[in-house]
């Protein structure tokens, strides 16, 4: 079973659908029949939230100050801490694997982040291909789940973490969800579009977006059209992409006047293949004049874009929702202002600004991020290096509240809100799931070797932590899971067959409460 889609409402989306959107229902249909499925094992309903723990993500001030020339606040180049470089390794990236954080430690803190940020050539992805519980290779654009884990694979063995990580971050940016979309193989290409386009100019990846055939399909580009205006992308691309909403940055007639220039973009349907052929077909542009933002002129998709882009607020905007990705915490005046400057000094460079808030004393020195369920899921298995050998992940991500190419609606996953009542037992069952093909086995059969049956306390939880490629817990975490693993009966002498079941049960649990300790669900 998919997660849920929910459209968000507006005052004007959906009024001017008309006899085009029906005639893509009807297509959509079509092609939705043709998509192959496998049966999901032990597929749960996501409940609803309740008791929701989080921090709403800083927002673009109404007011923000003016670009500064001076140049943002930095740490330096000092030697990288073991609690630096896994705050690192997680927030722009997926977790460090095994020894990959305490490798950092006493490196220059600059050269480790320019080494997530200026990546050379093509990304190496080490270790086995991923496959399904069937051993088979995985059908990304055919079949339900496996693009989720086509992609949770290269969080898991690319070389390039912040690459995917940037992926990630403009997959909830530009949010499209293939419930509408419908095709596999489009949300495909439009993550590669993201990859490949992450670290250079803000202004070309917008454009690039704005014509995407995923985009278009998702907010009804392909049925705008002169005179039947669709206003839903000329909305989006000012509230969410490039403006933001309530700053007094767009009007009304802005939006309609935003949906008029994006006309023309065409696409031709085919029983056998759906929707194709994306283009720009200039006898349906609306060519008459239009004023946005008080500049009047025939304007189409691409000065669409770049009005947005030049816009007084958009350099705010971009700023502060891109460092919301990192730091949870918003920037302060002075540090608005100096980024929002190299901004738009550079060009519009998503580089510089992703190297600026990596090196910004705020992002060592802040509050906790709570990592979002995906995030979350590859970095345990990174920490034990195990592969994808099951798509399971799929379903249990979703119920932990976040399903890759399928996110809730046009605002993207709501990431000041990934820990619940429902959503931190799903944790708790992918935790599970990691740890099921190396949990250590109270009952092995005749010839397995058994657990030990001497385990102290102190060496069980350092057995657990070393599972888990030593975590750093707080001494609240630390305290507990000691005191549990010496007060958890382990049985005694005088009952032999105890001892080994007994410990190996205890390892399980001490793993369980590790994994699932609030330390690992933020970072």
């Amino acid at each position: 079973m998919k997660t849920a889609f929910a459209t968000k409402q507006r005052a004007g989306h959906g009024r001017d659908e008309g006899k085009r959107a029906k005639e893509h229902e009807k297509h959509h249909g079509r092609h939705k029949s043709r998509r192959k499925h496998r049966k999901a094992k032990h597929h749960h309903t996501l409940a609803k939230p309740h008791g929701t723990v989080g921090v709403a993500l800083p927002v673009a001030p109404v007011s923000p100050p003016s670009p500064s020339p001076a140049p943002a606040p930095s740490v330096g180049s000092p030697p990288i801490t073991l609690p630096e470089a896994r705050r690192l390794l997680w927030r722009a990236g997926f977790g460090p694997t095994p020894g990959q954080a305490e490798a950092l430690v006493g490196q220059s803190l600059e050269q480790v982040v320019f080494s997530l940020t200026r990546p050379s050539g093509p990304a190496t992805l080490t270790g086995p291909e991923p496959v399904n519980d069937e051993g088979e290779k995985l059908e990304p654009e055919d079949v339900w789940g496996d693009d989720h884990c086509w992609w949770l694979d290269r969080m898991l063995r690319s070389d390039q973490q912040l690459v995917e990580k940037m992926t990630f971050i403009f997959h909830d940016w530009f949010a499209n969800s293939n419930e509408k979309v419908d095709s596999q193989r489009m949300m495909l290409e439009q993550n590669e579009l993201f990859r490949s386009m992450m670290f250079g100019s803000f202004h070309d990846l917008f454009l690039a977006v704005t014509t995407n055939p995923a985009m278009l399909v998702f907010l009804d580009g392909i049925y705008n059209e002169k005179g039947n205006t669709n206003e839903n992308y000329g909305r989006e691309m000012m509230e969410l992409f490039s403006l933001g909403a309530d700053r007094g940055a767009y009007t009304q007639d802005d939006v309609h006047a935003m949906g008029r220039a994006l006309t023309g973009w065409r696409a031709e349907w085919t029983e056998s293949s759906g929707l194709q052929n994306f283009h720009y077909d200039p006898s349906y542009h609306d060519d008459g004049v239009k004023t946005i933002f008080g500049q009047s002129g025939d304007w189409d998709y691409e000065d669409a874009v770049r009005m947005c882009v030049e816009h007084p607020l958009h350099a705010s905007f971009f700023v502060t929702k891109l460092w919301g990705y990192f730091i949870p915490s918003p920037p302060d005046e002075a540090t608005l202002a100096t980024l929002e400057g190299l901004y738009v000094g550079s060009g519009y460079s998503i580089r510089a600004i992703v190297e600026a808030i990596l090196l910004h004393p705020d992002f060592y020195s802040g509050p906790e991020l709570v990592t979002p369920p995906v995030v979350y899921n590859a970095g345990l298995l990174r920490s034990i290096g195990r592969p994808i050998d099951t798509t399971s992940w799929t379903w249990l991500s979703a119920n932990a509240g976040q399903q890759l190419f399928y996110p809730p609606n046009v605002s993207g996953w709501d990431f000041g809100a990934w820990l619940d009542t429902s959503t931190t037992k799903a944790r708790w069952e992918m935790a599970s799931s990691v740890t099921s093909k190396t949990y250590a086995n109270p009952w092995p059969a005749k010839g397995e070797p058994e657990y030990s049956k001497t385990e102290e306390p102190a060496a069980a939880l350092a057995n657990a932590m070393s599972y888990w490629a030593n975590p750093l817990l707080s001494s609240e975490s630390t305290q507990c899971i000691t005191l549990f693993s010496e007060t958890c009966p382990v049985g005694t002498s005088k009952t032999e067959w105890e001892l080994s079941p007994y410990r190996a049960m205890r390892q399980n649990a001490l793993r369980m409460l590790i994994a699932t300790s609030p330390d690992m669900q933020v970072s």
